[in-house]
Formats: structure tokens, C-alpha cells, sequence
């Protein structure tokens, strides 16, 4: 064979490795960045249930806490750059496809593109608060009903709303069903997992993914009544969300129940970290 032909085979080869390599650094990293958020939400959500409710139960209000630890900042840049290694990661979907038969199909590509956006901005965020110029951009709620607002005074604003709140009900109760379907498993190498690790991946990706879902189907149903009512303080986003769970006839117990969810959650990223085929 060609010496040339043979150099530019290995070439070929260590640029996939090296290209593989850094796909599954910057996907862990983003997994575990997204699983400490959830956490720390999950966790301020039960301290809401039980009566603490001085901190937002939302991006922010995570943030915040970290902030407030021991070498906080150092922690929250090197979660903005995780959730930054998050939106490299999708991007690559975009462009190289992702794993499993259907990972090229345009459908996956635009998926992937539509997450990549998110944890863009996501990562902007909490860099900017590390930075110290993130507390001017407002709570979930704030953001939730400011944009509404801006959206219903549009020409046909409140088809717009009802529709966007409407799809993210479907993505909600689409979320929540492929995680009870457990349907992770065709993404995660499962053979290296032992048994008992297994069941507990299960406990955290089927509570942790239904109770992500809820949240979802119950922040879209309140855009769509803020659109019917037209009334944009009628949307909630991730707090009023939350703690609406604690105003049902089930009280303070369904909060507790979806935050326990999602520290399960928070889990199952981590876990994801770990294990995910990527």
C-alpha cells in the first residue's frame, strides 16, 4: 500500500478519536453541569415545601446558593463552562448526527439544534452571573411573564402563546412518557452496569423524568390560560411553577413528591455522565 495513502488513513483516524474524545468530554461535562442545577432546585423546592421560601426554586435561585458557598465563583464558572461544553456537544449532533440508527435523520439534527440554542443561552446566563451582571436578568418568572406580555401585544400574540404553551405541554407528557417507557436505556451502555446500579439508574431516570415532564405539561398549561385570559402574569415560569404544586387539594406533599423528583433527576444526569452512549 501507498505510504501516502497509509498516513492520510491514519491521519483520518486520529482525528475521529481526537473528534470522539472531545464530544465525550464536553457531553459529560454538560450532563453533570445540567445534573448540579436540577439538584440544587430540587433541593430549594423541598425547603419550599417545608416551609422555607426565601430562595426562587429556579435557575437563579440555584445559582445564587452556589454563590454563596466556599469558593462559590470558582464553581459557578466552572458550571457555566460545563453547560457551554453542553451546547459544543449538540452543535456536533447537528453536524455529525448522533448516536443510534436514526442519529443523522433530519429530525434528530433539528432536535439537537433546538437544544443546542437553549444551552446556549442557559450557559450565557450562568457565566454572566459568575461574571457578577447575571442578577439583572431576572427570575424565571419574571422573564416568563415579561416575554409573554411582549408576545400577547403582537398581532395574533395569543394564538402564538396558546400554541407555544400548548407545545410545551406535549413536550412535557412526551417527556414523561418515554422516561416511564424507560426508553434512556437505548441510550446508555447498560453492560457495564451491574444490576443494583441498574435499578437505581431506573429509580432516577423514571421518577426523576416524570416528575421533569409534570413541570413542563404544568408551565405550558399556564401560558395557555395566560393566553386565553390574556393576561401574561397568568404565566409562571419554573418558581411560580413549582410552588403551584403546593396550592393543589394534595398541598405541600405533591411539591415535596416532584421536588424529590427532581434531585432524582439531578441523579440521572449525573448518571447519564457516566453512562450515556455518546
Amino acid at each position: 500500500m501507498d505510504t501516502s495513502v497509509m498516513a492520510g488513513t491514519g491521519r483520518t483516524r486520529a482525528r475521529r478519536a481526537a473528534k470522539g474524545s472531545v464530544t465525550r468530554g464536553a457531553a459529560r461535562a454538560g450532563l453533570a453541569a445540567r445534573g448540579v442545577i436540577y439538584l440544587l432546585v430540587g433541593v430549594i423546592a423541598l425547603r419550599i415545601a417545608f416551609g422555607d421560601g426565601s430562595r426562587e426554586a429556579d435557575r437563579n435561585g440555584a445559582l445564587a446558593a452556589i454563590a454563596g458557598e466556599p469558593f462559590g465563583a470558582v464553581l459557578l464558572w466552572a458550571l457555566g463552562i460545563g453547560l457551554a461544553c453542553m451546547a459544543l456537544w449538540r452543535l456536533s449532533e447537528v453536524v455529525f448526527g448522533s448516536v443510534g440508527p436514526k442519529g443523522r435523520s433530519a429530525k434528530k439534527r433539528l432536535l439537537a439544534l433546538g437544544r443546542c440554542v437553549f444551552y446556549v443561552f442557559v450557559a450565557y446566563s450562568v457565566l454572566a452571573f459568575a461574571a457578577g451582571s447575571g442578577g439583572g436578568t431576572g427570575s424565571s418568572d419574571e422573564q416568563s411573564r415579561d416575554v409573554t406580555a411582549k408576545v400577547l401585544d403582537m398581532p395574533g400574540g395569543q394564538w402564538i402563546v396558546g400554541v407555544v404553551g400548548a407545545g410545551i405541554v406535549v413536550a412535557g407528557i412526551w417527556i414523561g412518557v418515554q422516561a416511564v417507557r424507560r426508553k434512556y436505556h437505548d441510550k446508555l451502555r447498560l453492560g457495564e452496569m451491574s444490576a443494583r446500579t441498574r435499578k437505581l439508574v431506573d429509580v432516577a431516570g423514571v421518577g426523576g423524568g416524570a416528575a421533569r415532564g409534570l413541570v413542563f405539561a404544568a408551565a405550558g398549561a399556564f401560558a395557555i390560560r395566560a393566553a386565553v385570559d390574556y393576561r401574561p402574569e397568568r404565566a409562571k415560569g419554573l418558581d411560580d411553577t413549582l410552588r403551584s404544586f403546593a396550592d393543589t387539594p394534595l398541598g405541600p406533599w405533591l411539591l415535596v413528591l416532584v421536588a424529590a423528583g427532581l434531585v432524582l433527576f439531578g441523579l440521572f444526569s449525573f448518571a447519564l455522565a457516566r453512562w450515556r452512549r455518546v
